[in-house]
Parts: C-alpha cells; sequence; structure tokens
C-alpha cells in the first residue's frame, strides 16, 4: 500500500508543475483550512434558509464535529506527512493520516448536500484532490478523511434534521 500510495501521489503531485494547478490547489488548501470554507458555506445555508435554520446550523455542526474527530485520529496514529515530495503550501500540523480537509469536506458534501446543495459535492472533491496535488497527504489519508467525513454526517444525518427520519433511505419512512 505504501508504494501505491507513493506513486500515486508522485503522479499527482507532478500536476503541480503547471502554475494554473498549484494556484488552484493553494486556493483550495487556504480555503479549507480548519473547515472555514465548509463551516462558511453552513452558515450561509442557514442565513438563507430560515426555513430550515436549525437544520442547516446542525449541518454545520457535523462538519465541525468531523474536523475535530479528524484531528483527534491524527494525534492518535502520527503518520508522518509525505517527505519524498516538495509541498506547495504550508500545513498548520506535522501529521498527515487522516486529512483533516478531506473530512470536512466530505462531511459538508454529504449533510449539506441532503439539504438540496449537490453543488458542493464536485468542490469537495476537488479540495480531496488538491491535498494530493499540494503534496501534502498520502492517498490513504485522504480516502481516510473523506470516509470520516462521509460516516460523521451520515451518522448525524437524523440529529441533523431535528429526529425526523429520512424516507429516501431503504426501510426508513417520514
Amino acid at each position: 500500500m505504501d508504494d501505491m500510495d507513493h506513486r500515486i501521489l508522485s503522479a499527482l503531485h507532478a500536476c503541480g508543475a503547471d502554475p494554473r494547478v498549484a494556484s488552484a490547489a493553494r486556493g483550495l488548501s487556504l480555503a479549507g483550512e480548519h473547515g472555514a470554507l465548509w463551516l462558511a458555506a453552513g452558515l450561509a445555508g442557514a442565513a438563507a434558509d430560515g426555513a430550515r435554520r436549525r437544520t442547516w446550523l446542525r449541518g454545520t455542526a457535523l462538519v465541525a464535529g468531523a474536523h475535530l474527530g479528524s484531528i483527534g485520529v491524527k494525534r492518535l496514529v502520527r503518520r508522518a506527512r509525505p517527505s519524498h515530495v516538495r509541498p506547495l503550501v504550508r500545513t498548520a500540523g506535522r501529521h498527515s493520516f487522516p486529512s483533516s480537509h478531506a473530512t470536512s469536506a466530505v462531511a459538508a458534501a454529504v449533510a449539506f448536500g441532503a439539504l438540496g446543495a449537490p453543488a458542493l459535492a464536485p468542490l469537495a472533491a476537488a479540495m480531496c484532490v488538491s491535498r494530493l496535488v499540494a503534496g501534502v497527504h498520502y492517498p490513504s489519508d485522504v480516502a481516510a478523511g473523506a470516509a470520516l467525513g462521509a460516516l460523521t454526517a451520515r451518522a448525524g444525518a437524523r440529529w441533523m434534521r431535528g429526529g425526523v427520519p429520512d424516507a429516501s433511505y431503504p426501510g426508513r419512512s417520514a
């Protein structure tokens, strides 16, 4: 797995040789720092959708919780960041697993997507790829972060909706 992680990272990091790609990766990295982009999106949703304000705020809390959870996992696992590529950005910490950017991005895509904001999914995917282009995570870090974000948002979905079951999933009724 480590060899595959290194090869995939090296291939995607090479895309950063294009200044436009490098600039996009840097911009996404900055916007996603500490989950800021996704927390702002949740607060914007709460401000714009008064009828579902509480649901948006709970979704935003799920994103924050997922992000904090990823930081906790980083402190337990303590995997070093990639050293075989030169990073395009500075990082807030030295640990790599899981990617907190991927965690908060996918948590937001799942939580806010359930509220009718499907446009966040492609942006979340771009955020995940940007961590590889930037050279600050291995693919397994990003995959684990994405899984943690999706699981957190899905596990908290009923709470986010105020205890109302989601009729869109098999075996559940409204």
